[in-house]
């Protein structure tokens, strides 16, 4: 019996030594494999910016690429293998000329570092170096197939914004590229106060009220319902269900998923909450309604209802109010502001199974941009 009790126990005592072992090893191998990606960014970088100076000094830059680059990509491939393509040295430069002259946010950017020879090149964020010449570069935290598709966005406030969103929320690169598909960018920005607009390039998406959390509309193209096909709320939730992971990044952040179709009694009457999350950020709950069709001021009644429960009767003292969302195909303003008081915390918001008219979007917040710098005195 003792034997056996011994056993067990050095067992267990092997089991926990190797549980150890194994989480240094994996967090070894994931800091690694950081490094790496972040040290192919600052070196195709380095490579953008001595192609950039070198082309700067050639006679004829509309003949550049066609030649050098196709010589430099010959013996790079012969040197070092795979990988050296010109499309790539092309991808290169133009990385370079997109970051070297952008306004890095103070979020992503600390006190930049002077290095002065090619010896002096380390990959650590912030330097960069050409020749015996002196150049800044910005901190890279990203994979090199994050930036490439960061560098295509035109806007630098919608590029910064990703950015940041993108380290912080540490979005895969199919996350990145359906945020930037789908306007994530845009449409918070057409969600906010004019005077909102210009923090979310230096800032990214900051929780601080109810309103932050809102996207107007929501873009739910992944759920695979047709726009021109009917189709019921049961349906409509049972897609959401499905597809719960895809649906709390179009939420956005700090969301945590609780319950669907919640129960609740009042008067010996049952009341039934489509879905019901939490927003860790704002330390709430949040209560989402599904409408199939336009809205309706009883729909805003009954939700006001079930905020209302929820925040006397289940809300902890330290929690914040409850929010209440109505997700919606249609709505009118007018409505709904006639409907609900003016310091209600419920929200309106129209969904699209479609991703939204990234034209449209990017001109009206121009527009806002033009406004707002045009009402605050500031020039380009």
């Amino acid at each position: 019996m003792m034997a056996q009790k011994n056993e067990i126990q050095e067992t267990a005592r092997i089991d926990a030594l190797f549980e150890k072992v194994s989480a240094l090893i994996n967090q070894a191998r994931r800091h690694v494999a950081t490094t790496i990606n972040v040290a192919e960014v600052y070196t195709k970088y380095h490579i953008g910016l001595y192609i950039v100076e070198d082309e700067q000094k050639g006679k004829s830059r509309a003949e550049y690429g066609k030649q050098v680059l196709k010589v430099l990509s010959s013996r790079l491939t012969e040197r070092f293998g795979d990988g050296w393509s010109v499309e790539t040295l092309d991808k290169c430069r133009k990385f370079y000329r997109v970051y070297s002259s952008r306004q890095i946010s103070s979020t992503m950017q600390t006190k930049l570092n002077i290095v002065n020879s090619v010896d002096d090149i380390d990959y650590a964020p912030h330097t960069s170096v050409s020749g015996k010449e002196q150049h800044y570069c910005p901190n890279f935290s990203l994979s090199w197939s994050h930036y490439l598709i960061l560098m295509r966005i035109e806007n630098p406030d919608a590029r910064s914004f990703y950015e940041i969103e993108c380290a912080q929320q540490q979005w895969s690169v199919r996350q990145l590229s359906r945020q930037v598909g789908s306007s994530l960018y845009e449409r918070l920005a057409l969600s906010r106060n004019k005077d909102e607009v210009m923090r979310l390039a230096k800032e990214g998406q900051t929780i601080e009220k109810p309103s932050d959390i809102i996207k107007d509309p929501l873009t739910l193209e992944f759920l695979g319902l047709k726009p021109d096909s009917a189709y019921s709320e049961s349906k409509l939730e049972n897609a959401i269900i499905s597809k719960m992971q895809q649906f709390l990044l179009e939420l956005g952040k700090g969301f945590l998923f609780e319950a669907r179709q919640k129960r609740f009694t009042f008067e010996e009457e049952n009341f039934y909450v489509d879905l019901v999350f939490y927003n860790r950020l704002l330390q709430c709950y949040v209560l989402i309604d599904l409408k199939a069709d336009k809205l309706t001021h009883q729909d805003l009644g009954q939700m006001q209802m079930y905020v209302n429960y929820y925040d006397r009767f289940v809300k902890q003292d330290y929690e914040k109010p409850t929010i209440g969302i109505l997700l919606c195909e249609s709505k009118k303003e007018a409505l709904v502001e006639l409907t609900l008081p003016k310091d209600a915390n419920i929200y309106a918001t129209q969904y699209q199974l479609y991703l939204p008219d990234k034209n449209l979007l990017q001109a009206k917040v121009r527009e806002w941009i033009a406004e707002f710098k045009e009402t605050n005195g500031e020039t380009e």
